[in-house]
């Protein structure tokens, strides 16, 4: 049981090294986007996780509980699923406006078109 203490720790790091691979390995630029938001998704996990106390309630004072989880951490993530769709959003319509500039999506020719 012990191995499986810091299973969502070992899940972020994985999932964060899979988003920067995604982001710097391929030269497709929605691969790039769907990297980005895996990389965003690992954060998010990471500030859940840190957040949760074991034992803790909600921090409503009672005389019942002594051990309270913080509100903190999930509130910011709530903010910062907002800025990452946002973020997402801008991606797509730059990608949009880039596809029908240069035809095409991929880095590699769009670098070419810009030689020539």
């Amino acid at each position: 049981m012990e191995a499986l203490a810091h299973v969502n720790y070992w899940a972020a790091i994985a999932l964060a090294m899979i988003g920067l691979y995604a982001i710097i390995a391929p030269s497709n630029l929605i691969k790039k986007l769907i990297g980005l938001g895996m990389f965003q998704s690992a954060i998010f996990l990471i500030y859940i996780t840190a957040g949760k106390v074991e034992g803790g309630t909600a921090p409503i004072i009672d005389a019942a509980y002594e051990v309270y989880s913080n509100p903190l951490p999930h509130v910011l993530i709530l903010t910062a699923i907002v800025v990452a769709v946002s973020t997402l959003a801008v991606g797509l319509a730059l990608t949009v406006a880039i596809k029908r500039a240069y035809g095409t999506v991929e880095e590699d020719e769009i670098v070419e078109q810009d030689r020539r």
